[in-house]
């Protein structure tokens, strides 16, 4: 779970916070996590994105992995855990805290809304943790085992 400087940072960062999916199947005994590149850095990433105003932040989430990801699962209501990043515009850095929601994905879909702007790929917890730079994603992801 959550540290209390993490929480503190969280509330912090009210204004600018975002939702995000944890993407992962049962294949053969072992969990498997779902990546995807970002748009312009091509670093592996879980799928995020700001809040919506009609939807519960965890729908929010599920809705994100769709768009980005291609998938198509069953959300968990309570968070995972929080991380925060560094998110780079042409402005300057502006901080920004992500809400973790576990999404066990029933449907991998051929077609997607970003399937042409994005990579995915499946990764043990382990080596998924490896491939995110986010310590607080890394630790999010290494608790799924």
């Amino acid at each position: 779970m959550c540290s209390f400087a993490t929480m503190v940072e969280h509330k912090a960062l009210r204004g600018r916070k975002q939702v995000a999916a944890l993407c992962w199947r049962m294949k053969k005994g072992t969990r498997e996590v779902l990546l995807i590149t970002s748009r312009e850095t091509r670093r592996w990433v879980i799928p995020k994105g700001w809040p919506m105003e009609d939807l519960k932040d965890f729908n929010a989430a599920k809705t994100e992995a769709f768009e980005e990801a291609g998938v198509k699962g069953r959300v968990s209501r309570t968070p995972l855990g929080r991380f925060s990043y560094d998110k780079i515009k042409r402005q300057g850095a502006t901080r920004v805290a992500v809400t973790v929601y576990s999404l066990e994905i029933d449907d991998l879909l051929k077609s997607w809304p970003e399937r042409l702007e994005r990579r995915r790929q499946w990764f043990s917890c382990a080596e998924a943790a490896d491939r995110v730079h986010e310590t607080g994603l890394k630790a999010i992801i290494l608790s799924l085992l």
